[in-house]
């Protein structure tokens, strides 16, 4: 099919019709992702009866597996298959994890995880990189993108635990996960109906576009590669950290947290504890409703020329992860580190690291659209999902102490690893600065040219 300018170029000071479908394709399979990654520890420790150590392992393994494959999945959009052929592989190995999840034998639940691996590594970079491609001509506009974005992220993360939740609980584990296949499918039929708002995101390194991307000298490529893998180092700590929530945490709302007043409706089959997943739907309530505050506040600033830059946003996230571990720390100390608290102590703990992850998530995929240079973006993305990857991994391996010290211990260490991670970025962040500053203003005299 051949493209012509018009069709490559955004409507001015409007968000392309292609953003609602991608927001719609990511809801959906974040839905899926997240209705099986709510049961998986659960799943793991309560029916096939592994130990939480060994549950670690297995867990930090699949989630760290899972953001790293997408280096090659953004590697084989940029040389062999394109964004959108990509997203749609992906998506059919997703459907086939999820659904093969939904049967009981044990090769059987491996053979799902290594699907989801594989499907997420050619879906997760792809789609956020063809988003950030549809704001070539608006790139002032293209965190506000990255916010809704991931707000579509977020409505799927909410209900899944729920959906998950209930399935499991009124008719066995394996209708959970089959929900998620269904999820996947839904996801797939909205992106192929409506794959036409979305081909000019599709269209990278053809000779129809080469020279409306900003063309760059081998020592600015340096200079963006370089401020990127400073982020990636830093964002490792945040993952290791936040994604806490699929494992130590969910086993904390099981076993830590006063369930005596809880509505049967939340609570497991043993009908004494709080059923562990459902609090995961606390994060993405908090994104859904911290989302739309936390865009008026920077576009507030942004007029007022006071907004701090990607990089500040990001050790600002940091900052309020550390915050978000000291109260889980405060919790652990009040409850004797083996006595049962007040789920608001969760709750207010999800409620500082969801503005977290909101000053750093979004953030980093758009920097990383800002930055790549346009023949490398998809590796570059890539790169993102693979430090999120090791962070992930490390979620698995620290959370291997959460028998052997205090629990309250356990989460300090979160919160100085959190903290120091901050301080290294905050060192750093005059070097980079200064190279996304440059990027901003090259992409705004492209734009209007």
């Amino acid at each position: 099919m051949k493209l012509s300018a018009t069709d490559l170029t955004p409507v001015k000071h409007k968000h392309p019709k292609g953003l609602p479908v991608l927001f719609f394709t990511e809801m959906w399979e974040r839905f899926s992702f997240y209705c099986m990654l709510s049961i998986l520890s659960l799943y793991m420790n309560e029916s096939l009866g592994f130990s939480t150590v060994v549950v670690g392992q297995i867990y930090g393994a699949y989630i760290g597996l899972v953001y790293f494959s997408p280096l090659f999945g953004g590697l084989l959009a940029d040389r062999v298959l394109g964004f959108g052929r990509a997203i749609l592989i992906g998506a059919v190995f997703m459907g086939m994890g999820h659904f093969l999840l939904a049967f009981p034998p044990l090769p059987t639940f491996f053979a799902g995880l290594f699907c989801l691996i594989i499907g997420n590594g050619l879906f997760k970079p792809n789609i956020s990189t063809l988003l950030g491609n549809l704001y070539r001509e608006m790139p002032e506009k293209r965190d506000e993108a990255y916010n809704i974005f991931y707000m579509g992220i977020n409505v799927g993360a909410f209900f899944s635990p729920l959906v998950a939740a209930y399935l499991r609980n009124n008719y066995g584990w394996h209708y959970a996960f089959g929900a998620a296949g269904i999820g996947m499918i839904v996801s797939g039929i909205i992106f192929i109906l409506f794959r036409k708002h979305i081909e000019a995101g599709e269209v990278e390194n053809r000779s129809t576009h080469e020279s409306r991307e900003i063309q760059l000298t081998k020592e600015q490529e340096k200079k963006r590669i370089k401020a990127l893998l400073m982020v990636f180092a830093i964002v490792v700590v945040f993952w290791m950290a936040f994604h806490q929530n699929g494992y130590t945490l969910t086993f904390w709302a099981r076993d830590a947290t006063d369930a005596s007043s809880a509505p049967t409706w939340a609570l497991d089959t043993t009908g004494q504890r709080l059923a562990g997943e459902l609090t995961q739907a606390i994060n993405p309530f908090f994104v859904l409703a911290f989302t739309p505050l936390l865009v008026w506040i920077w576009t507030r600033l942004r007029k007022r020329k006071m907004e701090p830059s990607t990089a500040a946003k990001i050790g600002i996230g940091m900052l309020l992860t550390a915050a978000a571990y000291l109260i889980m720390t405060g919790a652990g100390l009040a409850g004797g580190d083996m006595g049962r608290v007040s789920i608001g102590w969760l709750v207010s703990t999800y409620a500082v690291i969801t503005m977290g992850e909101l000053c750093l998530s979004p953030m980093g995929l758009s920097l990383v659209n800002k930055l790549a240079p346009a023949r490398m973006r998809g590796l570059l993305m890539g790169g993102w999902f693979a430090a999120t990857a090791t962070g992930n991994y490390l979620s698995g391996l620290v959370g291997g102490l959460w028998e052997k010290v205090p629990h309250s211990q356990f989460f300090l260490i979160l919160s100085i690893a959190s903290l120091a991670a901050a301080g290294v970025l905050f060192f750093l962040i005059k070097h980079i600065r200064g190279t996304i500053h440059d990027a901003e203003q090259m992409a705004l005299a492209h734009g209007k040219g």
